[in-house]
């Protein structure tokens, strides 16, 4: 795994939802580094990308209530365990669980082991709601898929809570997770 900077020299042969995310980046002026990799499906995985990406290992999950009329995009640091009692306390919402891949693909455009912020671009109807643990906003970088789990970036973390999700038009709401065992 290499470091490079920006956007891949030739972007042939890499999906479209991927190339809209530099795309989009770029039109943002937002500075990021790119590291091509296997895909990433577990934590440990991610833990050894993020070492190369020198940023923080960040979990984003993708949750809906049980009926499957409300969903919520977490971000939390990779070192915190979900518990859905204390989310659900604070966002005051019925207990929530992980969403299934296709409403994930329904919403975002994304699939299982890719979930990132960067999806928020294809949920213009704002459906999905936007939720970051406040740890997450205190790291100097950020790192994220993508749209797709075989490819991370890495972005100051002011862009990312500043240009970037002015840009996505989603409301975000800070939450502070304990999130221990």
């Amino acid at each position: 795994m290499q470091l490079q900077k920006g956007r891949p020299a030739d972007c042939s042969g890499r999906l479209e939802k991927e190339v809209k995310t530099y795309d989009l980046l770029d039109s943002l002026g937002i500075e990021y580094d790119r590291v091509d990799h296997e895909p990433a499906f577990t934590m440990e995985v991610c833990e050894e990308i993020d070492k190369v990406l020198g940023a923080m290992i960040c979990k984003n999950l993708f949750l809906c209530n049980r009926q499957k009329t409300d969903f919520y995009l977490l971000l939390i640091p990779g070192d915190k365990v979900f518990k859905t009692k204390e989310i659900t306390k604070q966002l005051g919402c019925a207990r929530l669980s992980f969403a299934d891949g296709e409403s994930m693909e329904q919403y975002l455009n994304l699939t299982p082991g890719s979930a990132s912020i960067m999806g928020l671009m294809f949920d213009p109807q704002c459906k999905v709601r936007f939720v970051v643990d406040e740890d997450v906003l205190n790291a100097e970088y950020f790192g994220c898929h993508p749209c797709i789990n075989t490819s991370s970036i890495r972005m100051k973390t002011a862009d990312v809570f500043g240009k970037l999700t002015d840009a996505l038009g989603h409301e975000m709401t800070v939450v502070k997770l304990v999130g221990e065992e």
